[in-house]
């Protein structure tokens, strides 16, 4: 089994083409975003290549320049962007698109009521996460990092409580029926002997009362088919408002707890302070007062396994120009793995479907370049500080009690796509697209 490699000095797919490697650790002066137009001839920016090196450091120019409060040179930068960015176009084009849209909103949220007088007149979009988004999809392979999360999770949870009879899961944002729907289905079909009959119990929470009173559902009517004893506590709250209370855990049950891409929002907090001044400059792990008491009331409810999926980046940093380099290089190859999934296909369904997803990364990546303090909720982090964070709150990581890799490759194998890879980071499995770590699962017990 191969282990998680080192962070590769060569930026990867799009930014290998586009990025020099000097680029990646400074950036330009005030003025060369006014030289690159002026020595780029236009044809040579009809090439995709050159094209996206010049969007790349117009992209690191207006970055700088947002950052500082150089409003007039971030400006420019814009402008000649908006030459060369496409949502229609490759995927360099589409991806520079989003994060100049990005700076853009920062640069609006200077002026707080033309930022507001903007927004007053859009109508709220229906922002989907990606569980809905996937399930909607014609293709399996449209986003593989549910299936692979969801193959490791199933397996996981059915060895761990086939011999439980009264178990209740809490289900942290994802309530998707498609995950739940086959664990129950395996669970039922264990053999039980003498043991106890078999009980289920659901807590979903979830932000979107719909999705909750569909997933109930479906959930329902399962059990019935199956003959198991079966509640639900649909849940529409936030997890900082999550209670014990409200979660109602019963005595002799067993209890398992699922965060599939959620938990990152608790480490939203009032730092904009830190980030101006250039307090705590990304060295070790702040500690976040509303993670580590929400870890701890999981902690008190003693789960016999916690199983968490997050983002494998580093977007939890308070200069804007750090964290905006690591997510143009994360973005980049999640932009090229959406280029794998559709393939070539100039229907319009797979074309409104990558659109879909496109937009929901854009909204993740316009907070986390647009956004700061509490606003700020897409705070990605890597397995390694989920080590440290779990620790402080008495839980360790653990190994999963089994292979899934033979599984999840199986996964992989049916997305179609070579680019995609499995590797074991310590105690998670990490979804990678070529070389950068995109997705991570791991379990956690106390």
């Amino acid at each position: 089994m191969s282990s998680l490699p080192p962070l590769s000095t060569k930026p990867d797919v799009t930014l290998s083409l586009n990025l020099s490697p000097s680029s990646t650790t400074s950036f330009s002066s005030p003025n060369d975003h006014d030289q690159l137009q002026t020595t780029s001839s236009s044809s040579s920016l009809t090439m995709p290549k050159e094209r996206g090196i010049v969007l790349i450091q117009l992209l690191l120019n207006c970055a700088k320049h947002a950052a500082s409060g150089n409003l007039r040179h971030a400006d420019s930068c814009l402008s000649q962007i908006s030459q060369l960015a496409s949502v229609d176009g490759d995927s360099m084009q589409r991806l520079s698109a989003r994060f100049a849209s990005a700076l853009a909103v920062r640069l609006v949220k200077r002026w707080p009521g033309l930022h507001k007088a903007l927004n007053r007149t859009q109508r709220p979009k229906l922002e989907l996460g990606p569980a809905q988004l996937a399930s909607s999809s014609s293709s399996p392979a449209a986003f593989p990092c549910l299936g692979f999360a969801y193959a490791i999770i199933a397996r996981t949870l059915v060895h761990s409580m086939s011999h439980e009879g009264a178990i209740h899961f809490v289900d942290f944002g994802s309530c998707d029926s498609r995950l739940w729907v086959p664990i129950i289905r395996s669970l039922a079909s264990e053999p039980r002997g003498h043991g106890p009959p078999l009980g289920l119990s659901f807590t979903c929470v979830h932000g979107d009362k719909a999705v909750l009173d569909k997933l109930g559902l479906c959930l329902t009517k399962e059990a019935e088919s199956l003959g198991l004893s079966f509640q639900y506590n649909p849940l529409h709250v936030s997890l900082g408002e999550l209670t014990t209370e409200v979660i109602k855990t019963r005595p002799g049950e067993a209890l398992a707890i699922v965060s599939i891409l959620s938990l990152h929002v608790l480490l939203a907090e009032d730092d904009r302070v830190d980030a101006q001044f250039g307090a705590h400059k990304n060295k070790g792990i702040k500690e976040c007062k509303q993670m580590s008491q929400f870890l701890a009331m999981v902690k008190s409810m003693s789960p016999k396994v916690v199983l968490l999926v997050e983002q494998e980046a580093d977007h939890n940093l308070n200069r804007l120009v750090d964290r905006f380099l690591g997510s143009l290089h994360y973005y980049s190859a999640v932009f090229d793995s959406l280029d794998a999934n559709f393939g070539a296909s100039s229907s319009s369904s797979d074309h409104q479907e990558r659109l879909a997803f496109e937009e929901m990364y854009g909204r993740e990546i316009e907070n986390i370049v647009a956004c700061e303090g509490l606003e700020r909720e897409e705070r990605h982090e890597r397995y390694e500080k989920w080590m440290t964070r779990f620790g402080r709150a008495g839980f360790r990581p653990i190994r999963m009690w089994f292979d899934p890799m033979e599984d999840a490759k199986k996964m992989l194998e049916v997305c179609g796509s070579e680019g995609y890879k499995v590797v074991n980071n310590k105690a998670s499995f990490v979804l990678c697209w070529h070389e950068r770590p995109l997705y991570a699962v791991s379990a956690w017990i106390c």
